[in-house]
């Protein structure tokens, strides 16, 4: 009897896998659209007749803007559910990009930063959306395609942005176009099958009781991520809703109060307040400021790497853009590794996020020291694949340690924490290169080797899933 329930909660569903397919062409349009535009909004700001310092202001209003709605929207996304966060998203992003296509002046072009900026966060909701349809051993492999799929998108962008660009009016063009696809990306939510999804949902939860009764590894994982409805009351529209569900008992996470989007703004606003400071005020500093190491390792090896090829080893600005191009591509593809790594590792994330940030350091350093272009080429390659699996790999992590129940805020809190690193790179960036053009990577080794240090203090106090052994994070309410 018992293998009979576990066969039954290891089915995927046809409307939980359409889900999942959609969700990654999402992602694929999502930044292939996006990418379109990044490379031609500096030209276009300046033939607009701003200057370098107005540019560069101009510039850091998006970058600044999402540092602080991140973590904002995305917890709202877990108080009013995924299906309408995600849609207002991608209709405001529309809203951005139709007006930025009409920017014939700065006013209209800050104007047009500010929807975009404020609510272009549809790829976190949608790894949220992801985090909420399947159990925690399948989180990985999902995730790496997702992140895949959306890779190959903004690999592709820039290709399709350029040659609309050398027509008249390219740039009006591109962004009508990036528009348009952000319009058709809202189509394609609003026809997914969240009925079906919804059904599955409370299937999972109703199970979650008999939990006890599968002595299958795989199941029992299955039926613990699928315990997000509350145990002690009638199911609701939050539980059967997989983007809006009920407080739960889920092992280790946070413990959450359901809002309904019907609800007033002030008690949304309140309910997102509560989260927000619920994650801030739990003992997960540890994995955001490993992040925050990480991103700025890595932003810092990029941030002079053209110039440091030029400088170093002579390299054309053509040979040096195929190369990041290799890598690029090279990384998009690591993502389908991410699945077969993580059960290589039989699902240890603090290990697996111990071992890729090591590989990352050392990646780092070699390139730093390397004496020829040869090895630059061997270690970018490296650096693509391990920088994808960590990715992953700490957003697997934070999601263990919080509860999927909390998604959308911890994947926004980790955006902003990224957005930090964003920040300070350029900054720290400008200073090494003061001293060497290896000055950069340079300082990106020592960020790295201290996120080794972290983690190889912090890791002995966390069980196999990341949570504290002494005191679990479920246990704050």
């Amino acid at each position: 009897m018992s293998n009979q329930k576990c066969s039954t909660l290891n089915q995927k569903p046809k409307g939980r896998t359409s889900i999942i397919k959609c969700i990654y062409v999402v992602g694929f349009m999502d930044l292939f659209g996006v990418s379109m535009i990044i490379p031609l909004l500096s030209h276009h700001v300046k033939a607009l007749g701003a200057s370098p310092t107005v540019a560069g202001i101009v510039g850091s209003t998006y970058g600044i803007l999402q540092l602080f709605s991140s973590t904002i929207v995305g917890s709202w996304s877990d108080v009013v559910g995924r299906q309408y966060s995600l849609l207002t998203c991608l209709l405001l992003s529309a809203l951005g990009y139709g007006l930025l296509g009409m920017s014939t002046s700065i006013a209209l072009f800050v104007l047009a930063r500010i929807p975009v900026g404020l609510f272009k966060h549809s790829l976190s909701i949608c790894r949220a959306l992801l985090s909420d349809l399947v159990s925690e051993s399948e989180r990985p492999l999902v995730m790496g395609y997702f992140n895949a799929a959306s890779s190959v998108g903004f690999i592709l962008g820039p290709v399709v942005g350029g040659y609309l660009t050398e027509h008249e009016g390219g740039f009006y063009t591109s962004s009508f176009t990036c528009a348009a696809i952000f319009l058709l990306n809202a189509g394609l939510v609003w026809m997914l099958p969240w009925s079906e999804a919804r059904i599955h949902r409370n299937g999972t939860n109703s199970s979650n009781h008999k939990s006890k009764g599968c002595h299958d590894n795989n199941c029992s994982k299955s039926v613990q991520n699928g315990s997000h409805a509350n145990s002690h009351g009638p199911v609701s529209k939050a539980e059967t809703d997989p983007g809006s569900r009920a407080p739960g008992n889920h092992q280790g996470g946070l413990r959450w109060m359901e809002v309904s989007l019907l609800q007033p703004v002030w008690r949304q606003l309140s309910s997102v307040g509560t989260r927000i400071h619920m994650v801030a005020s739990s003992d997960m500093w540890d994995l955001f400021l490993v992040r925050l190491l990480m991103a700025i390792a890595i932003m810092l090896y990029y941030s002079n790497f053209s110039l440091a090829m030029e400088e170093r080893f002579s390299l054309k600005p053509k040979v040096t853009g195929y190369l990041i191009s290799y890598s690029s591509t090279l990384g998009a593809l690591a993502g389908f590794l991410v699945g077969p790594v993580t059960q290589l590792y039989g699902n240890n994330m603090p290990a697996l996020l111990l071992h890729s940030t090591v590989l990352t350091c050392s990646l780092i350093f070699l390139y730093a020291a390397a004496p020829s272009v040869w090895q630059v080429l061997l270690t970018s390659s490296l650096l693509a694949i391990s920088t994808s699996i960590g990715r992953t790999c700490i957003t697997d992590l934070e999601l263990q340690r919080g509860g999927v129940q909390a998604s959308g805020t911890l994947i926004g809190a980790g955006q902003s924490v990224t957005a930090v690193g964003r920040v300070l790179a350029p900054l720290l960036s400008g200073l090494a290169q003061e001293f060497s053009p290896c000055g950069p990577p340079s300082l990106g080794v020592v960020l790295a080797l201290a996120a080794v240090g972290l983690l190889l203090i912090r890791i002995p106090k966390w069980d196999g899933r990341g949570m504290r052994k002494t005191a679990k994070l479920g246990n704050s309410e």
